[in-house]
């Protein structure tokens, strides 16, 4: 139950109406008693079995409470006969019926029309909960897991939640109480009878409860297996093209029927186990009824100490705690399907950032000086990317990194924006370690371009305003126009408020890169980082790109990593990186004298 405890936490905004679910739900289950005690009184009508009580009986205590229950009764039905005659009285006693039963359903319908407000509260605050760590967690993070299987945690996994843990909250009152009233009332119409079938509850809960044991188990193996089909479906989708054209469409229908199988079989096992509660239940709930039908028969036929009226009335009882006894019963399966939803999701939650603010964090508005990275060494995994690597940036100034794969270039970029920590040495910013600067701060110092343009199915502005939420038009057009891109924003559809597609598949790559470069541009930052924006381009879109660039580091601090060496002749700065420390460095003439890694570069790439 601690799963259950935690989620119960979302549901404190939700009290008021967990409160006057509560007090529906008392209701529910004394209209739902009072129902079935308000028969005998009929049932005594009908039988015309009520001893005649001309006066009203005294109360002699709790012990002798069924003697008064009845006696009183029958001093109601009494004088009832003789003010209105018998017919009137019985309908009189229908009334009374009709309306138990009428108040016990709109007592129900108020419960469940509360309960839902909480429900429904605590699935959307559990989704923006697990949505907002999941932006938070840093990009380490998912290097290890698989897209889909965070997806199938914030969607199916959180609906589980609602269908297993959040229905107990249902059942958590009612029930309860349905069984408490219904036994107080049974225990009023006889001790006896109520005590010899209290024996054989327990022996019904510890079968029940032998069935449910492993169901955590299975849940967990369904729950993980749609992760691993819901990756594929990403993962196919995102690289469909590469599928097609290599006629690999065989390879990832294998890969998805043999998880699709997988899933099957595990649901299989999973809802075959669930599917017999309701039937094992309802069996020992039978047995019990007719162990009670043997034993009051007897009470009322041989021993003669129960009223025929009474045992009737008794029998509607006993099956009235059949019915919560067998939601209690399915609910406990629901719990050890929940814990293992639970369990996934609160995975997420408690997962604690290994990239967060110091207690202390500064909020650095502005860059007045320069960027210093001092003896710095990084490892993803085993093997160093970076090992004892400096370098110095002074405000103003375009530092090029050049090399090649795996020379640990985008890796700097990556230390600079903090998606990864350094393992050895220092970062600053005008002499403030980055570690001391809170993130939000520290990036709003930062524009950065990509390699890959990464655009979102949204309108050319809405793209645009990632940079900046408050951005007019105007402001939205200028940036167009520094990136080069407003030649082609102007002729489409709707101009800026045209939908560029899932990840701006209207797009050529030559665009989608010059609105990669104009959001960098809306967001004015005193700090460029361009990791490759070139690379993937034509000669014309790369051109065009180059012109967007250098339009957009004019008068400000730009770290370019280069793949294409024609794009940073006139940097300021050309470092060249091997195997992740610095080999050479100076400017595009400087270096090309000495005749080293940098002019065997550039001889590769054919340029003089």
């Amino acid at each position: 139950m601690k799963y259950f405890r935690k989620i119960l936490h979302f549901a404190k905004p939700y009290k008021n109406f967990a409160w006057l679910n509560i007090i529906a739900n008392i209701f529910y289950a004394l209209f739902g008693t009072l129902a079935f005690v308000s028969l005998m009184p009929m049932l005594k009508v009908l039988f015309q079995n009520a001893e005649k009580v001309t006066s009203p009986p005294i109360y002699q205590g709790i012990s002798h409470i069924g003697s008064y229950f009845e006696a009183y009764m029958n001093y109601f039905i009494t004088a009832k006969i003789q003010n209105t005659g018998e017919m009137n009285a019985l309908l009189i006693m229908i009334s009374i019926v009709i309306a138990t039963f009428l108040l016990k359903n709109l007592c129900g319908y108020l419960a469940m029309f509360f309960i839902t407000f909480l429900r429904n509260g605590v699935l959307k605050d559990l989704r923006n909960a697990v949505y907002k760590k999941t932006v938070e967690l840093p990009v380490s993070y998912y290097s290890e897991k698989r897209k889909g299987d965070t997806i199938a945690r914030i969607s199916s996994d959180v609906l589980e939640i609602q269908h297993s843990f959040l229905s107990i909250l249902e059942l958590i009152v009612r029930e309860p109480l349905m069984i408490l009233f219904t036994i107080v009332a049974m225990l009023v119409l006889s001790p006896k009878l109520t005590i010899f079938v209290f024996i054989f509850i327990p022996v019904s809960g510890f079968i029940i409860s032998r069935i449910g044991k492993s169901l955590k188990k299975r849940s967990t193996r369904v729950q993980q297996e749609q992760g691993f089909f819901l990756s594929i479906l990403e993962e196919t989708l995102g690289g469909l093209k590469i599928i097609k054209g290599f006629n690999a469409e065989p390879i990832f229908n294998e890969k998805f029927q043999g998880s699709t199988s997988r899933f099957f079989k595990y649901s299989n096992s999973l809802m075959n186990r669930q599917n017999l509660a309701t039937p094992i239940s309802e069996f020992l709930g039978i047995v019990v009824i007719a162990i009670l039908l043997w034993f009051g028969g007897s009470m009322v036929l041989v021993e003669k100490t129960l009223a025929p009226d009474a045992f009737i009335v008794y029998m509607g009882l006993a099956y009235n705690i059949l019915t919560p006894a067998k939601a209690i019963s399915k609910a406990s399966y629901g719990v050890k399907k929940g814990n293992a939803a639970a369990e996934r999701v609160l995975e997420i939650l408690e997962t604690e950032s290994s990239i967060q603010d110091l207690p202390n964090a500064i909020d650095k508005n502005g860059f007045e000086a320069e960027i210093t990275l001092k003896n710095i060494s990084f490892k993803y995994e085993e093997e160093w990317v970076l090992n004892d690597f400096s370098l110095h940036v002074p405000k103003g100034h375009t530092v090029a990194l050049v090399g090649q794969s795996g020379s640990g270039k985008s890796t700097i970029a990556n230390l600079l924006t903090r998606f990864y920590d350094v393992n050895r040495g220092s970062l600053a910013i005008d002499g403030e370690n980055i570690k001391d600067i809170s993130l939000r701060s520290l990036r709003a110092l930062m524009g950065l371009v990509t390699q890959d343009s990464i655009l979102f199915n949204d309108t050319v502005k809405g793209n645009l305003k990632v940079a900046k939420a408050d951005a007019t038009d105007d402001e939205i057009m200028s940036a167009l126009k520094v990136a080069n891109a407003w030649e082609f924003v102007k002729d489409l559809p709707e101009g800026i408020n045209t939908n560029i597609g899932d990840s701006g598949n209207k797009l050529s790559g030559g665009q989608k890169q010059r609105l990669s470069i104009a959001r960098a541009v809306l967001k004015n930052p005193p700090i460029m980082i361009l990791d490759e924006a070139t690379s993937a381009l034509d000669t014309e879109s790369e051109r065009l790109v180059q012109d967007a660039l250098e339009n957009m580091m004019k008068n400000r601090t730009s770290i370019v990593i280069a793949h294409r060496l024609s794009t940073i002749q006139n940097a300021d700065n050309i470092v060249v990186l091997s195997k992740g420390k610095i080999v050479e460095q100076g400017k595009h003439q400087e270096l090309l004298q000495l005749k080293g890694t940098y002019y065997n570069l550039v001889a590769m790439q054919s340029l003089t």
